[in-house]
């Protein structure tokens, strides 16, 4: 499946810290366990992504001829 591909696989995600210094992403959905654990600079990272994502999505929604 690619990026842009429509899914109608549901997930919960949880995020928070670890007692070892990580940040832990949790994902759960459809007998599914995943944890992801990533040192702090890499949640920054991850973190800027996230926000350079949403922003060209709303960029992609505004266009004219778009709903």
């Amino acid at each position: 499946m690619g990026i842009d591909k429509q899914s109608d696989t549901a997930a919960n995600i949880q995020i928070g810290p670890t007692s070892l210094g990580m940040v832990r992403l949790y994902v759960e959905g459809d007998g599914i366990e995943l944890p992801l654990d990533f040192d702090p600079d890499e949640a920054d990272e991850i973190a800027e992504e996230l926000q350079a994502a949403a922003q060209a999505a709303r960029e992609t929604k505004n266009k004219p001829g778009k709903r």
